[in-house]
């Protein structure tokens, strides 16, 4: 089998039965391991990677996974194109447990997490004003219309440190701030994605209600075990989701996501 693939998808366990012709690839990078190895298989035709972001049976907790050599070791594959779908607490009443987000901002809210490739001794600033592919949001959009499931067009991503929820106020906060939802590992995937010039999309799928909604119309407060209940129960929707977004992928890019680095440089 060519141990290379354009698409790369970050997700959980359950998609590790979603590839045909699959093959187990180690790969070695300068930031340390990944987070377990990748399953490089078939996709509607297309040669595609896929890393658990949290390693198998979920061992890694958000502040710990190894996001440089995540990212890195798809670069290393040949992956151009990232998807990655993703569990997050809904911070607005209309956006429902069972609704996609198709984020196209985000806020970081973490701290100490190896961010970027760019240590010096060359300064280099890329923009991430636009973090996510607008094209992929696109072939995201049309992909949910064909499955009809509520898809949010936009909405900003609030990333916390994790491994612990929101207090009340933090989330109060966060919902007058007018953001979308709240998750742990958004950040800062999507930033060293555009610092390799790879198209990156998120799609997050609402599993709950954050804390800071609670009581409001018999709003229940976040659990664990609510959130694994909700993503369970959708996770054959979210695989049929990226599906039909990598059938209508083009081999080439027509966004600008592979010149981050032109004006970059000081």
């Amino acid at each position: 089998m060519n141990k290379t693939a354009q698409i790369g998808i970050i997700g959980g366990s359950g998609f590790y039965s979603f590839l045909e012709e699959a093959e187990e690839v180690k790969i070695h990078t300068p930031y340390g391991p990944p987070s377990d190895n990748f399953t490089l298989g078939t996709l509607e035709g297309r040669q595609v990677a896929f890393l658990p972001r949290h390693g198998r049976g979920h061992r890694l907790p958000p502040h710990c996974i190894p996001y440089r050599a995540n990212l890195w070791a798809f670069k290393e594959l040949g992956v151009t194109q990232v998807i990655s779908p993703c569990a997050a607490g809904s911070l607005q009443k209309n956006l429902k447990p069972g609704d996609f987000v198709l984020c196209d901002q985000f806020v970081d809210r973490t701290r100490g997490r190896k961010d970027t490739y760019f240590d010096g001794p060359c300064t280099t600033h890329v923009s991430t004003a636009d973090p996510y592919c607008s094209r992929l949001g696109r072939i995201a959009s049309e992909a949910a219309a064909k499955l009809s499931v509520t898809l949010h067009r936009e909405g900003t991503m609030v990333v916390i440190q994790g491994p612990r929820f929101s207090t009340r106020a933090e989330s109060r906060w966060f919902n007058r701030m007018g953001w979308s939802v709240v998750n742990m590992t958004g950040y800062p995937e999507a930033a060293l994605a555009r610092e390799l010039e790879m198209c990156f999309v998120n799609i997050s799928l609402i599993t709950d209600y954050d804390a800071g909604l609670e009581g409001a119309d018999g709003i229940e407060p976040v659990s664990s075990s609510e959130v694994v209940k909700v993503f369970n129960r959708n996770n054959e929707l979210v695989k049929e989701l990226i599906k039909k977004m990598i059938a209508s992928m083009p081999p080439e890019r027509s966004c600008a996501c592979g010149e981050s680095l032109k004006y970059a440089g000081v």
